[in-house]
Parts: structure tokens; C-alpha cells; sequence
């Protein structure tokens, strides 16, 4: 059996449903049972003021990850389901190694929804001042995406389906209800 950790990193544009989708991964594998975290990446670095560009930002939360991840570890986790925006972005890869061990597994699954749908949901979800914004960073961010996610990325779209089937085509993806890949 292969005891090295992994990583599910779901990433995508705002308002594609990562942390929806992220929340429903955990009761699928809840149910397997198969022993799992889950972090919501968009908040380990939730510090102001902090520019989106700074560089703190990025290393406060790698390290925010590592001392998380390290008290899972301690009690014996070993697969980590993460949302975050840009998480399946190559450049990141090297805060989960840091945090994890050079041997992660790690599976990228990005959520892709029209900017129609996007649009829908954000408008729903945000309520303050900040949704003209959201709305402008989420087509850069899907544009990003798109041009520069490592080529083994799974891509799912969230378009009309219901996240049931969404975090069902997710969790096929890791493998982690498969025979040994059920096991702790």
C-alpha cells in the first residue's frame, strides 16, 4: 500500500463552485469512509493590508499550509482535499511539497463554468461592494487558467449539473475509492 500523502487541489475561476464542490468531495468520502481534510486555500493568507501581488502573501500561506497539514500529519491523514482559486497553477506545486513531502501525489482538477453561470452565482453570493470586481476577476482568473494549468489537469465543468455529479466526476479523478485507494 502506498503511504505517501495526497493532495486533491480543486481550482477555478470565482464562482465556479470549487468550495461547494469541495464540501461534497468530503461527504462522498465521508461515506467511503476514507480518511480525509479539507482546507479552504482562500484563507490562509486572509491578512490586511496585503496586496494580491505581495509577495508575504504567497509565503504566509505556504506556511500557514505546512502548520496545518503537519497537525493532520501527527494524527495520521495522509489525503488533503484543498480549494483554492490558482491551487492547480504549476507555480504553486512547490508549497505543497514543502508542506506535504517531496512524494505528494498531487491531482489537479479544475472547474470551468461560462462566464454566464459565473455571473448568475456571484451576483447571488455577493452582496457588498466588491461585485463589479469579482465579476472582472473572475474572467481574468478563467482566462489564466485556462492558458497556463499543467497539461495533467482534470477539467471538469459545472455548467447545469448538479454538484452530486460534479463532486462524483472529482473524486473519480484521485482514484481514491478504487480498491487500495479506499483504504486510510
Amino acid at each position: 500500500m502506498d503511504h505517501r500523502s495526497e493532495v486533491l487541489l480543486i481550482g477555478g475561476r470565482a464562482g465556479v463552485g470549487k468550495t461547494t464542490v469541495g464540501w461534497e468531495v468530503s461527504a462522498r468520502l465521508r461515506t467511503a469512509p476514507v480518511a480525509h481534510c479539507v482546507v479552504e486555500g482562500d484563507f490562509m493568507a486572509q491578512a490586511h493590508p496585503a496586496p494580491e501581488a505581495d509577495p508575504h502573501r504567497r509565503e504566509l500561506a505556504a506556511r500557514n499550509l505546512a502548520a496545518i497539514w503537519s497537525n493532520y500529519a501527527e494524527l495520521g491523514y495522509r489525503r488533503l482535499v484543498y480549494t483554492n482559486t490558482v491551487s492547480v497553477l504549476a507555480e504553486n506545486e512547490g508549497m505543497f511539497r514543502r508542506a506535504m513531502g517531496a512524494d505528494v501525489r498531487i491531482v489537479r482538477v479544475l472547474l470551468t463554468a461560462s462566464d454566464a453561470t459565473t455571473g448568475e452565482r456571484l451576483t447571488g453570493r455577493e452582496r457588498g461592494s466588491e461585485l463589479a470586481q469579482e465579476l472582472k476577476n473572475s474572467a481574468f482568473k478563467a482566462r489564466l487558467l485556462d492558458e497556463r494549468a499543467p497539461a495533467d489537469t482534470v477539467r471538469v465543468a459545472t455548467d447545469g449539473r448538479s454538484v452530486v455529479d460534479i463532486a462524483h466526476e472529482v473524486v473519480r479523478a484521485t482514484g481514491w475509492l478504487t480498491g487500495a485507494g479506499a483504504a486510510g
